[in-house]
Protein backbone atom coordinates (compact mmCIF):
# COMPACT_ATOMS: atom_id res chain seq x y z
CA UNK A 1 0.00 0.00 0.00
CA UNK A 2 2.86 2.36 0.69
CA UNK A 3 4.69 1.61 -2.58
CA UNK A 4 4.62 4.42 -5.18
CA UNK A 5 4.56 3.79 -8.91
CA UNK A 6 7.85 5.18 -10.21
CA UNK A 7 6.48 5.38 -13.75
CA UNK A 8 3.58 7.63 -12.77
CA UNK A 9 3.92 11.26 -13.84
CA UNK A 10 4.70 13.68 -10.99
CA UNK A 11 2.09 16.10 -9.73
CA UNK A 12 1.88 19.27 -11.75
CA UNK A 13 3.62 22.24 -10.14
CA UNK A 14 1.99 25.62 -9.79
CA UNK A 15 3.60 28.44 -11.72
CA UNK A 16 5.53 30.97 -9.64
CA UNK A 17 3.76 34.29 -9.24
CA UNK A 18 6.67 36.16 -10.83
CA UNK A 19 6.91 33.87 -13.87
CA UNK A 20 3.55 33.70 -15.64
CA UNK A 21 5.15 31.95 -18.62
CA UNK A 22 5.35 28.74 -16.56
CA UNK A 23 1.67 27.97 -16.41
CA UNK A 24 -0.32 24.78 -16.74
CA UNK A 25 -1.46 25.73 -20.23
CA UNK A 26 1.54 26.58 -22.38
CA UNK A 27 0.67 28.87 -25.29
CA UNK A 28 4.14 29.01 -26.73
CA UNK A 29 7.33 30.82 -25.79
CA UNK A 30 11.02 30.75 -26.40
CA UNK A 31 12.81 27.41 -26.58
CA UNK A 32 16.59 27.46 -26.34
CA UNK A 33 18.80 25.28 -28.48
CA UNK A 34 22.12 26.06 -26.87
CA UNK A 35 25.55 24.99 -28.02
CA UNK A 36 28.51 25.72 -25.76
CA UNK A 37 30.79 28.45 -27.10
CA UNK A 38 34.51 27.80 -27.10
CA UNK A 39 35.74 30.88 -29.03
CA UNK A 40 34.57 34.45 -29.75
CA UNK A 41 32.06 34.89 -26.94
CA UNK A 42 31.45 37.23 -24.03
CA UNK A 43 29.60 36.66 -20.75
CA UNK A 44 26.84 39.22 -20.21
CA UNK A 45 24.68 39.35 -17.11
CA UNK A 46 20.90 39.08 -17.23
CA UNK A 47 20.75 42.26 -15.17
CA UNK A 48 21.63 44.04 -18.44
CA UNK A 49 19.85 41.89 -21.00
CA UNK A 50 16.62 41.86 -18.97
CA UNK A 51 16.90 45.36 -17.48
CA UNK A 52 13.44 46.79 -16.78
CA UNK A 53 14.32 50.47 -17.30
CA UNK A 54 16.75 50.44 -20.22
CA UNK A 55 15.42 50.69 -23.77
CA UNK A 56 15.97 47.85 -26.19
CA UNK A 57 18.48 49.97 -28.09
CA UNK A 58 20.44 50.70 -24.91
CA UNK A 59 20.47 47.00 -23.95
CA UNK A 60 21.68 46.00 -27.40
CA UNK A 61 24.30 48.74 -27.49
CA UNK A 62 25.50 47.78 -24.00
CA UNK A 63 25.91 44.15 -25.09
CA UNK A 64 27.76 45.25 -28.23
CA UNK A 65 30.17 47.47 -26.29
CA UNK A 66 30.89 44.74 -23.74
CA UNK A 67 31.80 42.40 -26.62
CA UNK A 68 34.34 44.82 -28.15
CA UNK A 69 38.08 44.19 -27.65
CA UNK A 70 39.89 46.67 -25.43
CA UNK A 71 40.91 49.76 -27.38
CA UNK A 72 38.12 49.57 -29.97
CA UNK A 73 36.59 53.03 -30.63
CA UNK A 74 33.17 53.30 -28.98
CA UNK A 75 32.37 56.99 -29.47
CA UNK A 76 29.11 58.19 -31.02
CA UNK A 77 30.62 58.76 -34.46
CA UNK A 78 32.22 55.30 -34.61
CA UNK A 79 29.03 53.57 -33.42
CA UNK A 80 26.90 55.55 -35.90
CA UNK A 81 29.13 54.37 -38.74
CA UNK A 82 28.58 50.77 -37.60
CA UNK A 83 24.81 50.89 -36.98
CA UNK A 84 21.95 52.55 -38.85
CA UNK A 85 20.17 54.08 -35.82
CA UNK A 86 21.94 57.44 -36.23
CA UNK A 87 23.89 59.68 -33.85
CA UNK A 88 20.84 61.05 -31.97
CA UNK A 89 19.45 57.66 -30.94
CA UNK A 90 22.90 56.24 -30.20
CA UNK A 91 23.77 59.25 -28.03
CA UNK A 92 20.51 58.80 -26.08
CA UNK A 93 21.24 55.09 -25.56
CA UNK A 94 24.75 55.86 -24.30
CA UNK A 95 23.28 58.32 -21.80
CA UNK A 96 20.93 55.58 -20.56
CA UNK A 97 23.87 53.24 -20.03
CA UNK A 98 25.75 55.98 -18.17
CA UNK A 99 22.75 56.67 -15.94
CA UNK A 100 22.51 53.03 -14.89
CA UNK A 101 26.25 52.56 -14.42
CA UNK A 102 27.06 50.40 -17.44
CA UNK A 103 29.18 53.07 -19.08
CA UNK A 104 31.59 55.75 -17.95
CA UNK A 105 33.27 58.41 -20.07
CA UNK A 106 36.36 60.17 -18.71
CA UNK A 107 38.68 62.85 -20.08
CA UNK A 108 42.32 61.76 -19.86
CA UNK A 109 45.64 63.28 -20.92
CA UNK A 110 47.96 61.11 -22.99
CA UNK A 111 51.73 61.02 -22.62
CA UNK A 112 51.98 63.58 -25.45
CA UNK A 113 49.69 66.02 -23.60
CA UNK A 114 46.63 65.47 -25.81
CA UNK A 115 43.21 65.38 -24.10
CA UNK A 116 41.02 62.44 -25.18
CA UNK A 117 37.71 60.95 -24.02
CA UNK A 118 37.95 57.32 -22.89
CA UNK A 119 34.88 55.05 -22.80
CA UNK A 120 34.87 52.54 -19.92
CA UNK A 121 32.36 49.67 -20.09
CA UNK A 122 31.30 48.19 -16.71
CA UNK A 123 29.82 44.72 -16.87
CA UNK A 124 28.64 44.87 -13.24
CA UNK A 125 27.61 48.36 -12.09
CA UNK A 126 28.31 48.92 -8.43
CA UNK A 127 31.07 46.31 -8.30
CA UNK A 128 34.01 48.48 -9.33
CA UNK A 129 37.27 47.17 -7.92
CA UNK A 130 40.82 48.39 -8.19
CA UNK A 131 43.15 47.55 -11.08
CA UNK A 132 44.24 43.95 -10.42
CA UNK A 133 40.70 42.52 -10.39
CA UNK A 134 38.12 44.84 -11.88
CA UNK A 135 34.97 44.63 -13.88
CA UNK A 136 35.94 47.80 -15.74
CA UNK A 137 38.89 48.19 -18.13
CA UNK A 138 41.99 49.90 -16.73
CA UNK A 139 43.26 52.83 -18.82
CA UNK A 140 46.61 52.15 -20.56
CA UNK A 141 49.77 53.16 -18.71
CA UNK A 142 50.52 55.77 -21.35
CA UNK A 143 47.58 57.86 -20.17
CA UNK A 144 47.14 59.82 -16.99
CA UNK A 145 43.80 60.46 -15.36
CA UNK A 146 42.67 64.06 -15.19
CA UNK A 147 39.72 65.72 -13.53
CA UNK A 148 36.48 64.73 -15.30
CA UNK A 149 35.34 68.35 -15.37
CA UNK A 150 37.48 71.20 -16.72
CA UNK A 151 38.10 74.17 -14.46
CA UNK A 152 35.30 76.72 -14.61
CA UNK A 153 36.35 80.00 -16.20
CA UNK A 154 36.75 83.04 -13.97
CA UNK A 155 34.22 85.89 -14.23
CA UNK A 156 35.15 88.71 -16.58
CA UNK A 157 36.76 91.86 -15.14
CA UNK A 158 36.66 95.51 -16.31
CA UNK A 159 39.06 96.32 -19.14
CA UNK A 160 41.18 99.51 -19.17
CA UNK A 161 42.37 101.58 -22.11
CA UNK A 162 45.45 100.35 -23.93
CA UNK A 163 47.59 103.22 -22.66
CA UNK A 164 46.67 102.56 -19.03
CA UNK A 165 47.19 98.82 -19.40
CA UNK A 166 50.77 99.42 -20.50
CA UNK A 167 51.64 102.03 -17.89
CA UNK A 168 49.99 100.47 -14.82
CA UNK A 169 50.48 96.73 -15.45
CA UNK A 170 53.37 96.24 -13.02
CA UNK A 171 51.64 98.25 -10.30
CA UNK A 172 48.49 96.13 -10.62
CA UNK A 173 50.47 92.88 -10.60
CA UNK A 174 52.36 93.90 -7.46
CA UNK A 175 49.09 94.83 -5.74
CA UNK A 176 47.53 91.43 -6.50
CA UNK A 177 50.55 89.37 -5.48
CA UNK A 178 50.72 91.31 -2.20
CA UNK A 179 47.15 90.47 -1.17
CA UNK A 180 48.33 87.24 0.49
CA UNK A 181 50.13 89.34 3.09
CA UNK A 182 46.75 90.71 4.18
CA UNK A 183 44.95 87.34 4.01
CA UNK A 184 46.76 84.04 3.29
CA UNK A 185 43.63 82.75 1.54
CA UNK A 186 44.24 85.29 -1.25
CA UNK A 187 47.27 83.44 -2.61
CA UNK A 188 46.81 83.68 -6.40
CA UNK A 189 48.36 81.70 -9.20
CA UNK A 190 50.15 83.40 -12.08
CA UNK A 191 47.17 82.64 -14.34
CA UNK A 192 44.71 84.17 -11.88
CA UNK A 193 46.90 87.25 -11.46
CA UNK A 194 47.11 87.79 -15.22
CA UNK A 195 43.31 87.52 -15.47
CA UNK A 196 42.63 89.99 -12.62
CA UNK A 197 45.31 92.58 -13.48
CA UNK A 198 43.24 94.42 -16.14
CA UNK A 199 40.44 94.88 -13.60
CA UNK A 200 42.84 96.46 -11.10
CA UNK A 201 44.26 98.70 -13.85
CA UNK A 202 40.71 99.87 -14.66
CA UNK A 203 40.41 101.05 -11.02
CA UNK A 204 43.80 102.79 -11.02
CA UNK A 205 42.93 104.43 -14.33
CA UNK A 206 39.95 106.06 -12.58
CA UNK A 207 42.31 107.81 -10.16
CA UNK A 208 41.72 105.33 -7.32
CA UNK A 209 44.77 104.83 -5.09
CA UNK A 210 46.31 101.34 -4.67
CA UNK A 211 45.39 101.48 -0.98
CA UNK A 212 41.72 101.98 -1.85
CA UNK A 213 41.78 99.08 -4.32
CA UNK A 214 43.46 96.82 -1.75
CA UNK A 215 40.90 97.79 0.87
CA UNK A 216 38.00 97.00 -1.50
CA UNK A 217 39.42 93.54 -2.22
CA UNK A 218 40.32 92.49 1.32
CA UNK A 219 37.61 94.02 3.54
CA UNK A 220 34.66 91.97 4.87
CA UNK A 221 35.79 88.65 3.41
CA UNK A 222 33.69 85.62 4.45
CA UNK A 223 34.92 83.56 7.39
CA UNK A 224 34.51 80.27 5.49
CA UNK A 225 37.39 78.88 3.41
CA UNK A 226 37.64 80.55 0.01
CA UNK A 227 37.26 77.80 -2.57
CA UNK A 228 37.98 80.14 -5.51
CA UNK A 229 39.51 83.41 -4.22
CA UNK A 230 40.20 84.66 -7.75
CA UNK A 231 36.49 84.40 -8.63
CA UNK A 232 35.57 86.44 -5.54
CA UNK A 233 38.12 89.13 -6.43
CA UNK A 234 36.89 89.26 -10.04
CA UNK A 235 33.33 89.80 -8.79
CA UNK A 236 34.40 92.64 -6.49
CA UNK A 237 36.45 94.35 -9.20
CA UNK A 238 33.37 94.37 -11.43
CA UNK A 239 30.55 95.00 -8.94
CA UNK A 240 32.34 97.78 -7.01
CA UNK A 241 34.02 99.55 -9.95
CA UNK A 242 33.93 103.30 -9.17
CA UNK A 243 32.72 105.83 -11.76
CA UNK A 244 35.25 107.65 -13.92
CA UNK A 245 36.57 110.98 -12.62
CA UNK A 246 34.76 114.19 -13.68
CA UNK A 247 35.68 115.38 -17.13
CA UNK A 248 38.11 118.33 -17.07
CA UNK A 249 38.12 120.78 -19.98
CA UNK A 250 41.59 121.86 -21.08
CA UNK A 251 42.76 125.35 -20.02
CA UNK A 252 42.19 128.07 -22.67
CA UNK A 253 42.03 131.86 -23.02
CA UNK A 254 39.63 133.63 -20.65
CA UNK A 255 36.21 134.51 -22.08
CA UNK A 256 35.76 138.08 -23.39
CA UNK A 257 34.39 140.62 -20.83
CA UNK A 258 30.65 141.25 -20.84
CA UNK A 259 29.97 145.00 -21.07
CA UNK A 260 26.93 146.66 -19.55
CA UNK A 261 24.05 147.97 -21.66
CA UNK A 262 24.08 151.63 -22.64
CA UNK A 263 22.01 153.82 -25.01
CA UNK A 264 23.40 155.01 -28.34
CA UNK A 265 23.84 158.78 -28.54
CA UNK A 266 22.75 158.67 -32.16
CA UNK A 267 19.65 156.42 -32.31
CA UNK A 268 19.00 155.93 -28.57
CA UNK A 269 19.00 152.14 -29.00
CA UNK A 270 20.55 149.98 -26.29
CA UNK A 271 23.85 148.28 -27.03
CA UNK A 272 26.82 146.75 -25.20
CA UNK A 273 30.18 148.41 -25.62
CA UNK A 274 33.06 149.82 -23.59
CA UNK A 275 32.52 153.12 -21.82
CA UNK A 276 34.55 154.89 -24.54
CA UNK A 277 31.97 154.05 -27.25
CA UNK A 278 29.06 156.50 -27.54
CA UNK A 279 27.35 155.13 -30.67
CA UNK A 280 26.15 151.62 -31.62
CA UNK A 281 27.53 149.69 -34.54
CA UNK A 282 24.81 150.81 -36.98
CA UNK A 283 25.42 154.47 -36.28
CA UNK A 284 29.16 154.07 -36.64
CA UNK A 285 28.60 152.34 -40.02
CA UNK A 286 26.26 155.02 -41.42
CA UNK A 287 28.47 157.83 -40.18
CA UNK A 288 31.97 157.22 -41.67
CA UNK A 289 33.39 159.94 -39.47
CA UNK A 290 32.73 157.80 -36.35
CA UNK A 291 34.55 154.63 -37.50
Amino acid sequence: MGTQNPSAPPRAQSAPADNPARSRHHTGGVIHENTRHTTRFVVIGNHLTQHKELSLLAIGLGCHIQSLPTGTPADIKSLASRFKEGTTRIAAALRELETHGYLRRERVRTATGRIITRTISCNQPGHRREPADTGCPTPPRTAHRTEPRPRKALPAVPQPTQAAATALHQQATDLLTGLRRHDPRLLLSATDTAHLAPGVIAWLEREVTPTTVRHALTTDLPDDPLRRPAALLAHRLTAQLPPPPPYRTPAGPPPPPRHRLRNCDGCDHAFRAPETETHCGNCRTTDPGRL
